[in-house]
């Protein structure tokens, strides 16, 4: 039995094998396989990961969990309490492409005192938020499509000290190396314009096989693939679509296409990044979810007969989502670099309306097809620097608040927002200007996470008083360089 066929097991893990036959499988494939990666996300939702031997699992170790020190993770225990236990779920196994002799699987985090999972676990929410949907009867699946854009860079440089601050990014494809000398080698020209990536072919486009190897590599992981392009910015920014999936396995699925991403770069020498927003005068990088809810197989999302062929329930998820969008924005843009990409009248998705195909409007109702399977909603404020696993969860809290309290997301507003006058511009209710002012509106905007203890008073609590501790008062305490060029002759 080779690792792809253990990998098929682990997947079906059919009724007649049990946990300790999976182990003896593994076990016999000694030569193929040697290695268990054990992967989790932290809170602010970068995968943590530690391997151990074939050897060790076992199904005494499977039921009972590989322990690790929750005070060394970020978001996690004090260290007066830092024993934790990670319990792998065998249906999330992979082959990694990227260790030799490896196979993946994430895993969820247990506290082991208490015997129960550890309520700050991102993927214990995003389970938590799945049967929460189920016992609410509103639904049995919400399938969730995120578009998260990246760069692939030829390098980056940055550092900050108490006499300076930098960062230096450096791209073949950047527009600014039109006049650049290659160190005797030609340059030859071809560089996307600046908003203009989207998309040539080659030789402007030059990442297109990095990017097939990124689908390939993908797909043979066990991630449906749809398609990938060039995106509108200069300097190799990208897209690659995934087809959609049950929330639980998109989110697992978004982390694992970040790791293959960031390390295909790597294979070829460069670099990559989901940041939101690492060039200036350029466009940033946003993750636009796409999302439906389905019960018995029918998608109640669609109605021939409404408004885009969008449901009642479709419009009260809406609905959910515009209300409290000022609060979801501490989840779902949560740096303070998101901020430089929320940015109003730079063709952001900071206005909160919808409408079908308007691109300017926070939620847009594609119009690609007529098919029931494919009506669907699309947040665009969200970015790919989220943890996806809170992300999609607090997304989903919000909808089935607003089809709970059958929230009205108003008319849709169907003219481009970025040429309305002053005056009706300031009509158009916008997303906050700042990850300070959406901490703050978390803060008095939660109530619809705590539903069914989906997200807990203390996980809110932790979020809002890391970021503002580890990220909001860090970048307010320096100066930024521009800051020189206007006040220096103060």
């Amino acid at each position: 039995m080779g690792a792809t066929e253990i990998l098929e097991m682990i997947k079906k893990e059919p009724a007649r094998n049990t946990k300790a036959d999976f182990v003896e499988s593994m076990k016999r494939d000694l030569e193929r396989v040697k290695f268990v990666d054990l992967k989790f996300t932290d809170m602010p939702g970068t995968w943590q990961h530690f391997t151990v031997p074939i050897s060790e699992l076992s199904e005494n170790s499977i039921m009972n969990g590989f322990g690790f020190d929750g005070s060394s993770i970020r978001g996690f225990k004090d260290i007066n309490e830092s024993d934790m236990l990670l319990m792998p779920d065998l249906k999330t196994g992979f082959t990694d492409p990227f260790s030799y002799d490896t196979v993946s699987i994430i895993g969820n985090v247990k506290d082991p005192e208490t015997g129960e999972p550890y309520s700050r676990d991102p993927r214990f929410i995003a389970q938590k938020a799945e049967a929460y949907l189920k016992e609410s009867g509103i639904a049995d699946t919400a399938y969730y499509g995120p578009e998260a854009e990246f760069f692939i860079f030829d390098s980056i440089r940055y550092d900050q000290k108490e006499n300076c601050g930098y960062y230096y990014i450096d791209s073949s494809e950047g527009s600014w190396n039109t006049g650049a000398e290659n160190n005797g080698s030609p340059n030859l020209g071809y560089k996307p314009r600046y908003k203009e990536g989207y998309f040539p072919v080659a030789p402007t486009d030059s990442l297109q096989n990095i990017r097939n190897e990124i689908v390939e590599t993908l797909i043979k992981s066990g991630i449906n693939v749809e398609c990938h392009h060039h995106e509108v910015a200069t300097a190799g920014q990208c897209e690659i679509d995934m087809g959609y999936a049950p929330l639980l396995r998109m989110a697992d699925q978004v982390m694992m296409y970040k790791y293959i991403v960031k390390n295909v770069a790597v294979k070829h020498g460069k670099t990559a990044t989901f940041m939101p927003k690492p060039l200036f005068n350029d466009n940033g990088s946003g993750m636009h979810v796409h999302q439906s809810l389905w019960k018995s197989g029918k998608n109640l999302f669609y109605d021939k007969d409404g408004y885009a062929m969008i449901s009642e329930t479709a419009k009260h998820y809406i609905g959910g989502l515009l209300e409290h969008a000022p609060a979801l924005c501490a989840l779902i843009a949560p740096t303070t670099n998101s901020y430089k990409r929320l940015v109003p009248g730079f063709e952001a998705p900071v206005n909160l309306v919808y409408s079908k195909r308007n691109r300017s409007a926070a939620v847009r109702i594609p119009m690609y097809s007529t098919s029931d399977k494919a009506k669907r909603v699309e947040f665009r404020t969200p970015d790919p620097s989220c943890n996806v696993y809170l992300a999609f969860s607090a997304m989903l809290m919000a909808g089935i608040d607003g089809i709970r309290r059958k929230i009205d997301p108003g008319e849709p507003m169907e003219m481009d927002i970025y040429h309305l006058s002053s005056e009706e511009a300031a009509k158009v209710k916008s997303v906050p200007g700042s990850l300070s002012e959406s901490l703050n509106a978390l803060e008095n905007d939660h109530k619809f996470l705590l539903a069914g203890n989906v997200f807990t008073q203390d996980m809110i609590d932790t979020w809002i008083s890391y970021k503002r501790t580890k990220e909001v008062d860090p970048v307010r305490l320096r100066p930024h360089p521009w800051e020189f060029n206007l006040y220096f002759d103060a």
